[in-house]
């Protein structure tokens, strides 16, 4: 994190290659935003590798409480979802599933061999990419009576509050957006109106 409402993340699809004693180890690196969008990419790559004996894989999400897990998919425990996951946190990155196949060459590696090559493949998938600075939004409803209009219209044009889904009538609805460094100091002169609610619905 660079600071309080920025992340660092890859902006598309990123691949690399690692080799070790004819293993070869594909790298896949994806910028990801939930657990469903994970397990189809999976699923996918499973199907597109078909040959490979492995695929193991890593992933963080989220800004706040991380969420993470690991998979080490039949290689022996500790050795394939963690380095992997390691090189993500090692780039200081959040949003990203990367997953490595591995096509067995015949040679055992070993377990010290196995966790330098699938740090080493996921690390070519992350040098490969191109790692962007998103912004946090926080989205809110905010209802308020139609009398307090000018006010609240005042100040989200003020603080430049995206706007969207108004509904204008005795009772006003809005859905807002604003940068999270922003949230204390925008809901702090919202919160002066009287008669105005608001419930967060998402942070991105």
């Amino acid at each position: 994190m660079t600071n309080s409402d920025t992340y660092k993340t890859i902006k598309s699809l990123s691949c690399g290659i690692y080799k070790e004693k004819g293993s070869k180890f594909l790298a896949e690196a994806y910028p990801v935003s939930d657990e469903t969008e994970i397990k189809s990419i999976i699923d996918a790559v499973r199907k597109e590798h078909h040959a490979a004996r492995h695929h193991c894989y890593a992933y963080m999400l989220g800004t706040g409480e991380m969420l993470w897990r690991v998979s080490d998919a039949g290689e022996p425990s500790g050795t394939a979802g963690r380095p992997i996951l390691g090189q993500i946190k090692s780039f200081g990155l959040t949003n990203v599933l990367i997953i490595v196949s591995r096509y067995f060459g015949g040679t055992l590696l070993g377990v010290s061999g196995l966790i330098n090559a699938y740090k080493s493949a996921a690390a070519s998938s992350l040098n490969n990419a191109e790692i962007i600075e998103q912004i946090i939004h926080e989205s809110y409803e905010i209802t308020y009576p139609y009398s307090a209009m000018n006010e609240v219209m005042k100040i989200l044009k003020n603080e430049n509050v995206l706007q969207s889904d108004h509904s204008f009538d005795m009772t006003c609805r809005i859905r807002i957006s604003f940068r999270l460094s922003a949230r204390e100091r925008i809901l702090n002169r919202l919160s002066g109106i009287e008669g105005l609610k608001y419930r967060l619905l998402s942070v991105n």
